[in-house]
């Protein structure tokens, strides 16, 4: 039986309306193009009711990179590393689902955890430190997996866990800001196809 107060399950809405507005504003135009008023057009708030939960441009800011962006990262590598105990495959399959949404369109922006970090990683002390937290989080996750690929015989022994981690991390951010750059479906699955093919290569 659901026992919460109504007026708390109306707070955490209005709040969770408000991050994601905030979040379609920031993909579209970047933190820097942000803007509060657009953000209040999309949820049809009063100014008064986005300020009580988020005093600050940066405070809306950081919890849309906080709860958001990073939730949603973690939960994407976590749940396509957690479906196998083919770390391999589950990279290439994760890669390939983010190629079909650059197909479909849904990633005509790029990838906004990259966007993020070339636009405020030297900008501001507390984007540059969340976003290195989220991206030792995925190197960790990834590094992880490989580690036990390779105790299961499924990894090449002769790798380092973490460096290829940080490589596919930073080949991924490459491959998003190369296609959101140039609008090129083909380019966008010619770097993912080369991508994967190397994470093959890694197959014991």
């Amino acid at each position: 039986m659901n026992t919460a107060n109504p007026t708390e399950i109306a707070t955490e809405s209005t709040r969770e309306r408000i991050l994601q507005a905030a979040h379609e504003e920031m993909y579209e135009h970047g933190f820097q193009g942000l803007r509060i008023d657009a953000v209040l057009k999309r949820t049809q708030l009063a100014k008064g009711a986005l300020y009580h939960y988020f005093p600050t441009k940066f405070a809306l800011g950081y919890a849309v990179l906080d709860e958001v962006i990073v939730d949603y990262f973690h939960t994407a590598w976590g749940e396509f590393l957690g479906t196998t105990n083919d770390p391999l495959q589950a990279l290439q399959d994760f890669f390939n689902q983010e190629f079909s949404d650059i197909q479909t369109g849904k990633c005509i922006n790029g990838c906004p955890l990259t966007n993020l970090v070339q636009e405020m990683s030297t900008l501001d002390e507390g984007f540059q430190q969340r976003l290195k937290t989220v991206m030792f989080d995925i190197v960790a996750t990834v590094s992880a997996a490989l580690h036990q690929g390779q105790i299961d015989g499924i990894v090449r022994k002769n790798i380092n866990p973490q460096s290829i981690a940080t490589f596919l991390l930073c080949s991924y951010q490459g491959v998003m800001g190369a296609s959101k750059c140039m609008q090129s479906v083909d380019l966008a699955r010619d770097l993912f196809d080369t991508l994967c093919a190397y994470i093959e290569g890694l197959r014991a």
